[in-house]
């Protein structure tokens, strides 16, 4: 066998290139772009004018772990509710900054109701929305103007369900002049980028700082995802919005966006991402915090919650116990990470194995913090614990879940704790 000539490096994603920008509120500061944190955001789906049910899942989603979360804010009636969303946050102790979205009607809610304008930690602008022919620039230079005038970011979002049709139009007629026309999608994929960067340019040129400016360019497929978010990052250095517009409903829409997600973020391209999930009947909207937050986490670009290897199980595995022990531990270790985040500094890194047979089971319990191989079909009744790669213990008998929890519990306050 050959050796190669050097020595094989693990893979990691590419660094970033993009400026840096700043959303805030009150003491809470949330940079992005450049060498900060790829963000994880998410949007609520309550009606913003009833202000308790929205500030509740605000805080449902930043528990979970969103650092921006964006509402609706669509009427005159939403955007009077917006003072009341962000007081009832604040009397929570939530200090995650909130963004307006806004379509058709921004700029006159922004205008009118100066207390909604002033709660927002940020804007998002839908350059196809803002209005048709000589009211484009209008409407779009007094949302600019809001946020100049509040001190707020914005972030240009343009969707392809909801192009400006005055630029496809013009990108079509040029596409048909050319000697080698470019096919339909190649001409949707620049309208997408002309129409981010174009009103980007313009903002600057109104007065905002380019550094307040952060891009999106959303469609629904994959490919499309990543061939339209490499050439923008290629044309500007802008921070990007990463996210499938509508990524659809459970395994479909979580991998569709773990694909294209990981795609990009793999090569250096966004800096806050969204799982644009939709829910299943009665699922929590948190859901899509969870896997934006493991993606991230998969990727190695931040670590969240503890992680918890387990194997998939086999005929060696009949027994459910490693499965059942699995779960309670990632679950425990998910519910405790708001209280954990002060308490135990670091924890987020931890790595736990809970293993159901003696094939895997000794190594990646040696390669974890803490892990147990649980006895597979036919073998002894013992499970061996390791500690820091070390076996530390022996556990039998019909307590051995409840005692391993306990000492996943110890080893947290050990290493972790004040006194770690």
């Amino acid at each position: 066998m050959m050796e190669p000539s050097q020595p094989i490096e693990a893979a990691s994603p590419r660094p970033r290139r993009s400026r840096q920008a700043r959303v805030a509120w009150g003491a809470r500061v949330v940079t992005i772009g450049a060498d900060a944190p790829v963000r994880v955001q998410s949007m609520t789906n309550t009606d913003t004018q009833d202000a308790i049910a929205t500030a509740i899942q605000v805080k449902e989603l930043a528990a979970a772990g969103s650092e921006l979360v964006r509402i609706t804010v669509n009427t005159p009636e939403a955007a009077a509710q917006v003072p009341f969303i962000r007081e009832q946050l604040d009397r929570m102790g939530v200090d995650v900054p909130l963004i307006g979205d806004f379509h058709y009607n921004g700029h006159r809610l922004l205008a009118e109701y100066p207390d909604c304008a002033q709660a927002l930690s940020k804007y998002r602008i839908n350059p196809g929305n803002v209005g048709k022919g000589d009211k484009h620039d209008l409407q779009f230079g007094q949302m600019i103007e809001a946020a100049l005038r509040w001190d707020k970011p914005v972030r240009i979002g343009v969707n392809w369900g909801s192009l400006d049709q005055e630029l496809l139009s013009r990108l079509m007629d040029e596409n048909a002049a050319r000697a080698q026309p470019w096919d339909a999608r190649s001409v949707m994929y620049e309208a997408l980028i002309a129409s981010a960067i174009g009103s980007a340019r313009r903002a600057e040129a109104l007065g905002m700082a380019g550094s307040q400016i952060i891009l999106s360019c959303k469609v629904s497929g994959v490919q499309d995802l990543v061939s339209v978010y490499r050439a923008l990052a290629a044309r500007c250095d802008y921070p990007l919005h990463l996210g499938l517009t509508e990524a659809g409903m459970g395994a479909k829409g979580t991998v569709a966006s773990s694909i294209a997600l990981g795609i990009l973020l793999q090569e250096g391209v966004g800096d806050t991402i969204r799982v644009s999930l939709t829910p299943q009947p009665g699922e929590s909207r948190t859901q899509e915090v969870l896997i934006a937050s493991e993606i991230l986490q998969g990727l190695g670009l931040r670590s969240f919650v503890p992680s918890v290897t387990a194997c998939p199980g086999c005929g060696r595995t009949t027994s459910t116990t490693f499965q059942e022990l699995a779960k309670q531990i990632d679950d425990y270790l998910r519910a405790q990470m708001p209280l954990w985040r002060d308490r135990y500094p670091g924890v987020e890194k931890l790595r736990v194995a809970v293993m159901g047979c003696i094939v895997n089971g000794p190594g990646e319990s040696k390669h974890a913090d803490i892990g147990i191989s649980l006895p597979g079909t036919g073998e002894a009744p013992a499970a061996p614990v390791f500690i820091d790669g070390q076996k530390a213990m022996t556990l039998r008998g019909a307590n051995i879940a409840a005692e391993f929890h306990q000492i996943v519990e110890s080893y947290i306050e050990r290493k972790y704790g004040a006194g770690g």
